[in-house]
């Protein structure tokens, strides 16, 4: 029983429930405000309908990349666009995120790269050295690493991993 008194013929149905998942929150906010500001980082600044194709295009990536809907993407990065990008990139092609924390140690990385099973891994360039040492510390095979640079901050990319 809810608040009304009768609530005869109010089961849930197409017209009074939907259920609301990060991607579907996501096309709503496409759908209702596509040229208002959602990501904002320093000078960089996207729309919702910006953020829903970088979104788009990052799930496409990842699926070019092999990724098949319940593998694992990992990522090590900061609190920068990409990371907000990769929360619904990753779900809009069926795998599941793992987002490891950047001050953790080579051990613990490893760690969590083997138990995951990682397939990919966005890695911010200022982790590169920890993430590679984990790698090798891996018993599992190795994730494919994706260098995600960060020009606002003044952080370059290697060019030993793809961007």
């Amino acid at each position: 029983m809810g608040w009304m008194r009768d609530e005869t013929g109010l089961n849930k149905r197409a017209a009074n429930f939907v259920p609301l998942t990060p991607l579907s929150h996501l096309q709503r906010a496409v759908e209702v405000f596509p040229d208002t500001v959602a990501v904002v980082h320093g000078p960089h600044r996207k729309t919702y309908r910006e953020y829903h194709e970088r979104v788009t295009r990052l799930a496409s990536a990842l699926a070019a990349m092999g990724v098949k809907p319940g593998d694992v993407v990992a990522t090590i990065l900061p609190n920068i666009p990409a990371q907000a990008e990769a929360h619904f990139g990753v779900a809009a092609c069926g795998a599941v995120l793992n987002t490891i924390n950047t001050r953790l140690d080579v051990d613990t990385i490893a760690y969590i790269l083997d138990h995951g099973e990682a397939k990919v891994v966005l890695c911010d360039p200022q982790f590169m050295s920890v993430l590679a040492e984990a790698m090798d510390q891996m018993e599992g095979p190795a994730p494919k690493v994706i260098e995600v640079a960060d020009p606002h901050e003044g952080v370059k990319a290697s060019s030993d991993y793809p961007e």
